[in-house]
């Protein structure tokens, strides 16, 4: 098994990655993580447990996770990841805005956020029913045709999304829902892959993005996924350094 996947083709990670949406206020992934301090520690143990991507998003806080994993992995090698075209003015409330203004107004904050000069990739977060997806990857491909972002993504997509996305500009990415109890996604995965472009599922453990705890066991989950193809990179996340590590064995022992 593959250990590697190159992300838009020139972005080589591990396919054992990090997802910051748990380094956030809780209930509801709002507002600042209360521990800030052991979050940086966190995230900085797994970049030096061989984690070289790291999955956040605007909505996770919103801001707080990205600005979390800027501060931790500031002048790092690390491969970030960030999504924008949601917002969450307060708990439980999803603003879903996919429009040209306001993703570049959400990347031009990203790039404060995360302190970089460039994102790595930088996903739709999800379809704005009230824009055409063409019009948010058109937006996209602007601010990557200036250098604001490296590589385009999607998140929440169908196979029908998809293909109109890539009559726009490449796509490096998919985000979906998928792991061995919710495999609805399994055609998609496998499309992605014949294109070579990267699956990362959230949810791999099972959990419910609002609530705490996995309905599936970390291991067996972990090594399902990054079986199941070879473009797969997993995102699981924790806000447990102990878990963090156990975690890591899953990609040796794959």
């Amino acid at each position: 098994m593959k250990q590697t996947f190159k992300i838009g083709g020139n972005l080589e990670v591990n396919r054992l990655g990090y997802g910051a949406m748990r380094l956030t206020g809780q209930p509801g992934n709002f507002g600042p993580y209360e521990n800030w301090d052991q979050g940086i520690a966190l995230v900085r143990r797994a970049y030096e447990l061989g984690v070289a991507f790291f999955d956040s998003a605007w909505a996770y806080g919103p801001e707080h996770a990205d600005r979390l994993v800027g501060e931790a992995l500031e002048g790092l090698p690390a491969v970030i990841a960030t999504k924008g075209g949601v917002d969450k003015p307060a708990p439980g409330n999803i603003v879903v805005d996919g429009s040209r203004d306001a993703l570049l107004r959400q990347i031009d904050q990203a790039l404060v956020n995360l302190r970089v000069d460039q994102i790595d990739l930088f996903q739709l977060h999800r379809v704005d029913p009230n824009t055409d997806i063409e019009v948010s990857i058109e937006a996209l491909a602007e601010a990557e045709a200036d250098g604001r972002i490296r590589h385009i993504g999607l998140s929440n997509v169908s196979r029908d999304g998809l293909d109109r996305a890539l009559k726009v500009a490449p796509i490096a990415s998919v985000q979906n829902r998928f792991n061995s109890a919710e495999s609805a996604d399994a055609a998609l995965v496998d499309y992605t892959a014949s294109l070579g472009i990267a699956y990362i599922p959230y949810g791999p453990l099972g959990a419910h993005p609002m609530q705490q705890g996995a309905k599936l066991a970390p291991a067996d989950a972990l090594r399902w996924l990054l079986e199941r193809s070879p473009n797969i990179v997993v995102i699981p996340g924790t806000t447990s350094i102990a878990h963090l590590e156990d975690n890591m064995t899953a990609l040796q022992v794959a």
